[in-house]
């Protein structure tokens, strides 16, 4: 049986991370905010995934995370740099983490990935 994408695990904001495979890009330095850029793949329906999350040490309740889906051409030659402004650019994406007070939702806009 095939699972379509919209009833598929990784469309839930709190969906596990062993629902995908992940592939680091690297670390966004922009403003020494060392970001974790992550390509995810669905391991059920194959959609992909950009994946940032950052976290202040100095500062509690800092953490935070964004996941969009993507077309894998887009994040194909992707600078960690411009992982943020691609979320941006998404029409909605999953979010959460200490600084949301939230394990996952939906939504968009901005993403705020500085301290």
């Amino acid at each position: 049986m095939t699972v379509t994408n919209e009833n598929c695990p990784c469309q839930s904001a709190t969906a596990r991370f062993d629902v995908f495979h992940s592939v680091d890009v690297g670390l966004d330095m922009t403003h020494g905010r060392h970001g974790e850029v992550r390509i995810k793949t669905c391991k059920t329906c194959g959609s992909t995934w950009l994946h940032y999350f950052v976290e202040f040490e100095y500062r509690s309740n800092s953490g935070r995370w964004y996941r969009g889906s993507v077309s894998p051409e887009s994040v194909e030659n992707l600078n960690p740099a411009q992982a943020a402004e691609v979320l941006e650019r998404l029409p909605w994406f999953f979010y959460g983490g200490s600084y949301f007070q939230s394990n996952g939702v939906r939504g968009g806009g901005c993403v705020a990935v500085d301290g």
